[in-house]
């Protein structure tokens, strides 16, 4: 997976960088350009510090209205945080069939949710592209939602499937001392959904990303094409 891309910030949990990963082009992409992090519930004002040290200017926070209204953080002067919700839960039937298919909480769910929500992607990656400085996006456990970001900014920068599938691996393992932290542990739910549809986790983000152009992807769902590649020259050097 290339240089450690942990990041060590007092209170974060499962936060890294998108940075030092090898593209198919023979380059890396970017560090300190892009962060993903799981809740920011329990970041500490030296964690913060950390943060604006390391250059962070910009949070975008993906939760749905009701998960912000539970929790949203205080960020410190000199840092702008952003709504812009993800999974539109208004639509109530798309979400009903996915938990009728028991796709949700799993990369099993990413390929119908860029079928059917590529206003609501796109949407989040005009605001990376346009946001000031180190920018970090989060959901609550820093896996899923923030995982599908992850690859397709990832896909954007050329990064190998199999690279993108193992950083997905990486949140599976890394969110475990958060939700010991919230009283939660969900690891074994992801595991079981993903055998009832005869898949390994590995397999659906690489089934995910089979075919997908995400350039391509992205202009037609909206997103003017200099914004896109403003967005990937952020994410590579």
């Amino acid at each position: 997976m290339g240089e450690n891309r942990t990041v060590e910030w007092e209170g974060f949990f499962t936060t890294r960088n998108l940075g030092g990963l090898p593209t198919r082009s023979g380059g890396r992409t970017d560090p300190a350009r892009c962060y993903r992090s799981a809740s920011l519930r329990f970041v500490t004002g030296a964690g913060w510090a950390q943060a604006r040290e390391s250059g962070l200017q910009t949070i975008v926070d993906l939760r749905n209205p009701a998960e912000i209204s539970t929790y949203a953080p205080a960020v410190p002067s000199g840092m702008t945080r952003l709504e812009v919700p993800l999974d539109d839960v208004e639509d109530i039937g798309f979400w009903q069939y996915i938990a009728d298919e028991q796709l949700d909480g799993t990369p099993l769910y990413y390929r119908v949710f860029l079928d059917r929500k590529a206003e609501r992607c796109t949407t989040v990656l005009k605001a990376l592209v346009r946001a000031e400085g180190g920018v970090l996006f989060h959901c609550t456990s820093g896996r899923d939602r923030t995982g599908l970001v992850s690859l397709l900014l990832l896909a954007l920068a050329d990064v190998d499937p199999e690279t993108i599938a193992a950083d997905y691996a990486l949140s599976t393992e890394a969110v475990l001392p958060l939700y010991r932290a919230l009283g939660e542990d969900q690891t074994a739910l992801l595991e079981a959904a993903s055998a009832r549809r005869r898949s390994t986790i590995r397999e659906a983000v690489l089934a995910t990303l089979d075919g997908l152009d995400v350039r391509d992807y992205l202009v037609r769902a909206g997103m003017a094409a200099d914004e896109v590649d403003r967005l990937r020259i952020r994410l590579s050097r």
